[in-house]
């Protein structure tokens, strides 16, 4: 199994305290969000029973953030939640939900397949320019579902996982706008 498809693993020590096994430090759960949010699936164990407490400290995140003020969820879907667990059977949203995520992850990778080199529009100008600005607004939305902006105030200068400022990227496709409106 590869290493990015392997989950990485955090031991939870008597003491509350989280050891990410990988690379032999303490975690805290901002820590876990972030390999999270980088698209790493996490597993959580206590040392000592072997138990599984993955759900439990992912809900805890959750409700950390929205402690904060960070609206991970709308209220009408934490209703519907709390109302499906209390239908015999645990209703269906489990399994909605989850449906809906897979569905949204496969749009994406699509997406991400049609702007590829196969792509006519790849030979414009500007176009891997644009191709990155996409790919860093999917990223951004998809992180916010598992907490990727946290409403605080905006960073100096971003990065896009290349390396290249966004402001630079945004600029970029400003001009390609500009070109592709001049070709009309």
């Amino acid at each position: 199994m590869a290493q990015q498809e392997k989950p990485l693993l955090i031991k939870r020590y008597a003491s509350r305290r989280l050891y990410n096994t990988e690379t032999s430090d303490y975690v805290t759960l901002e820590d876990i969000a972030g390999f999270i949010r980088d698209g790493r699936e996490v597993q959580i164990v206590d040392l000592k029973s072997g138990d599984d407490l993955t759900r439990q400290y992912l809900l805890q995140i959750i409700a950390e953030h929205e402690s904060r003020g960070e609206n991970v969820l709308p209220v009408n879907v934490l209703n519907d939640l709390v109302r499906s667990y209390m239908i015999p059977g645990g209703g269906v949203m489990p399994q909605f939900l989850q449906t809906s995520f897979d569905m949204l992850r496969n749009s994406q990778s699509q997406m991400m397949e049609n702007m590829s080199s196969m792509n006519p529009m790849a030979k414009m100008p500007g176009f891997e320019a644009m191709q990155a600005q996409q790919e860093a607004f999917m990223k951004a939305m998809t992180g916010g579902i598992s907490g990727g902006w946290t409403g605080g105030a905006a960073p100096e200068k971003e990065k896009s996982e290349g390396g290249e400022d966004l402001d630079d990227i945004k600029k970029q496709l400003a001009e390609l706008q500009d070109k592709l409106s001049k070709l009309k």
